[in-house]
């Protein structure tokens, strides 16, 4: 038999051991080493509170610890900005918000990342109402009194938010155009900063998300004038929506959810959403979400990415009618 020349028989055998061997991929197990979850705010928020919740539960699901790595700024778009920039490998996620993936992008000149092309969504981890809450020495009692006490007194009231373009601050803003007041907003990095300026009389009022606010008024150190929702939050059951206080047709729903840098492997996008899925599935977790005031989510990565578009389209118009702009 006639021999093959060498470099015909050096690519038979380099063919034959390609074949034979698995990929690089199937052969890694993942995840390998710990995991990295970006909240793109300061700690004690409810991004940060939902965060750790899931890092912890996920992680243990997983076979590997995920660290929360806190990176408030601009909005959240330093944080988010940190993972958009990160290896697609599945190994660092984002814990973002109605802020981060939709409304930033219509309020700020220069944007470092593109919510819609930087990123692969995961799964929804939860909805929360925002609550309006005011200290003892604003002269209001319900919605109505604040919006005359605003109308007598324009530009005077203030309030804080967690940042600029968040759905704490997107609150007040649809407050000022529903009710024609010109309440000044006031932004932070993050809730905890904006309740202590609260407390201390800083800021006239504050909106926030409704689980990071939930134990100052528990504790009766802040009025919860109103929820933002649809419904009575089941932990407020006495506080009553903004709509029903005289504003019909309000309605602002603040969300979280994972997402990774896109052109992350697929199948590792599968097995982070089944991980927190199973998560979000445990009755201890549904629970404490509850608890705080949420919805646990758990709708996997289409849903998500649905509700990401749907929201895109209903503030994009908002946003621009109000000529809400980062200062």
């Amino acid at each position: 038999m006639r021999a093959l020349p060498f470099a015909c028989a050096a690519m038979s055998i380099a063919m034959s051991a390609t074949l034979s061997a698995p990929s690089a991929s199937a052969a890694e197990t993942f995840p390998s080493k710990p995991l990295r979850l970006v909240v793109p705010f300061t700690p004690g928020g409810t991004t940060d509170i939902l965060a750790r919740l899931v890092a912890q539960k996920a992680g243990e699901v997983l076979g590997q610890s995920i660290v929360v790595d806190n990176r408030p700024g601009a909005g959240g778009n330093i944080g988010a900005e940190a993972v958009a920039r990160s290896a697609p490998d599945g190994y660092t996620l984002l814990m973002g918000t109605l802020g981060t993936q939709v409304t930033n992008q219509f309020i700020y000149a220069r944007m470092p990342y593109d919510s819609a092309k930087d990123f692969t969504p995961v799964t929804l981890v939860a909805n929360s109402p925002n609550v309006l809450l005011i200290n003892s020495t604003l002269k209001a009692q319900t919605i109505g009194e604040l919006i005359a006490l605003a109308k007598r007194e324009p530009g005077k009231i203030n309030y804080a938010s967690t940042s600029t373009g968040g759905s704490p601050h997107l609150s007040g803003e649809l407050l000022n155009m529903m009710a024609g007041t010109s309440m000044q907003h006031v932004p932070y990095k993050g809730a905890a900063p904006a309740m202590t300026d609260l407390l201390a009389g800083q800021v006239n009022l504050m909106f926030d998300n409704l689980p990071s606010a939930l134990a100052q008024i528990q504790a009766g150190k802040v009025k919860a004038l109103a929820v933002t929702g649809v419904r009575r939050a089941s932990v407020l059951p006495s506080v009553p929506t903004v709509r029903e206080s005289g504003l019909p047709g309000y309605e602002v729903n603040s969300w979280f959810g994972l997402l990774v840098p896109a052109g992350t492997p697929p199948e590792r996008v599968r097995q982070l959403q089944q991980a927190v899925d199973k998560v979000l599935a445990m009755p201890e977790v549904r629970q404490r979400i509850e608890q705080l005031g949420a919805e646990p989510g758990g709708e996997g990565s289409a849903a998500f990415a649905k509700e990401i578009g749907s929201d895109t389209e209903k503030w994009s118009r908002v946003i621009r009618t109000a000529g809400i702009k980062a200062q």
